[in-house]
């Protein structure tokens, strides 16, 4: 199975790429960002409680976030693999993926970062949220997230580094030049 995990920060082109890759590599593509939207526009129970954290720009807590993914992953027992789109997000998190993914027979082949610089980022997210209106992408709560990763998330990245699972590709340029670079790493974890 091919499991990868999708790093970097708001705005890197995580969700872009991983449409492509998906495709190409016929992966189940589990973004926590996308299952806390559906929960909170189905007004789950789970919906009800992010809702507030991600209009603040927040992160949901581990227990939530965690409990959810495995729901996601369960529900597509025949997969070829997954790629996990803004998860995990804390050292805790990546620990529990991987007790997760153990206890299913399987483990993380591989984590790649999309290295893009915060005025880029800014750049970015401001034009999304002209096009979609996504709330998490409105200046203020932009500003919190960033730094949300650059404070907190961007330490998981050593947690896989040492485990010789780390790849970082330039995730500035054109959309095809970075899936491109993208795919010939994936192709040196494929079994």
């Amino acid at each position: 199975m091919l499991n990868l995990v999708l790093f970097g920060p708001p705005g890197a082109g995580k969700g872009t790429q991983s449409e492509k890759l998906i495709a190409k590599y016929q992966l189940v593509h589990v973004s926590t960002g996308d299952l806390f939207r559906a929960h909170v526009k189905g007004e789950t129970e789970l919906g009800k409680k992010v809702s507030q954290l991600l209009a603040d720009g927040e992160l949901v807590p581990d227990a939530i976030t965690i409990a959810m993914l495995e729901e996601e992953v369960d529900k597509n027992p025949d997969a070829k693999g997954f790629v996990f789109d803004g998860f995990p997000r804390t050292v805790p998190q990546a620990k529990e993926l991987d007790l997760f993914l153990e206890r299913k027979g399987s483990k993380i082949a591989g984590v790649i970062a999309l290295d893009v610089d915060q005025n880029e980022l800014t750049k970015r997210i401001a034009e999304r949220h002209k096009i979609s209106g996504r709330p998490d992408d409105d200046a203020e709560k932009l500003k919190k997230r960033i730094s949300e990763y650059f404070d907190k998330t961007i330490h998981v990245l050593p947690y896989y580094e040492a485990q010789g699972k780390l790849n970082k590709v330039n995730g500035i340029g054109e959309i095809e030049t970075i899936y491109k670079d993208l795919c010939a790493v994936i192709d040196q974890y494929k079994v």
